[in-house]
């Protein structure tokens, strides 16, 4: 159980089956069963509509690629996240965006929801203190580059098998 107190009382949740759902944290002073928090987040593999060439970005001083991802804010679509993380990320304007898959990431109990997005102005990318670094990679390097067994290269090996590239 990853959510262990009541976020209404602070009571310790026991855990208590709930016919048609299993077993759910209870809080046994509120008299409610307490369905586990977790966090939203969006990855996107951001590519350039006009060359079909695909961004990775490094990140905090590791060495390895990635995908360009954030959280999702209180209230905020998780179309408006992918727009918003990639304008503060790069400074790009996310046009078109397409849906791709959600994965749960249990290190950080996030669901990870992935998106492509399409981006008409690469020419303009100016990235923020986030990134360390960054490089436009053709569809195939992209798939070399991006760190091995991690949860962007899944989604990105997922979504160019999908679209056959």
């Amino acid at each position: 159980m990853i959510q262990k107190h009541c976020w209404e009382c602070g009571a310790a949740l026991i855990e208590k089956p709930l016919e048609g759902e299993g077993i759910v944290p209870f809080c046994p002073v509120c008299g409610e069963y307490r369905f586990p928090m977790y966090n939203t987040a969006v990855s996107m593999i951001v590519t350039d509509e006009k060359t079909g060439r695909i961004l990775l970005i490094q990140q905090y001083g590791r060495p390895s690629y990635i995908l360009v991802a954030g959280y999702v804010n209180r209230g905020e679509s998780a179309e408006n996240a992918v727009r918003r993380e990639i304008l503060e990320e790069t400074g790009l304007h996310a046009g078109r965006i397409r849906f791709n898959r959600t994965r749960f990431f249990e290190p950080s109990n996030t669901l990870m929801c992935n998106f492509t997005a399409f981006v008409s102005d690469a020419d303009r990318l100016h990235t923020n203190r986030e990134v360390d670094r960054y490089s436009w990679f053709s569809p195939a390097e992209a798939r070399r580059n991006i760190r091995p067994n991690s949860l962007a290269a899944a989604f990105l090996n997922a979504y160019l098998d999908e679209i056959g590239r």
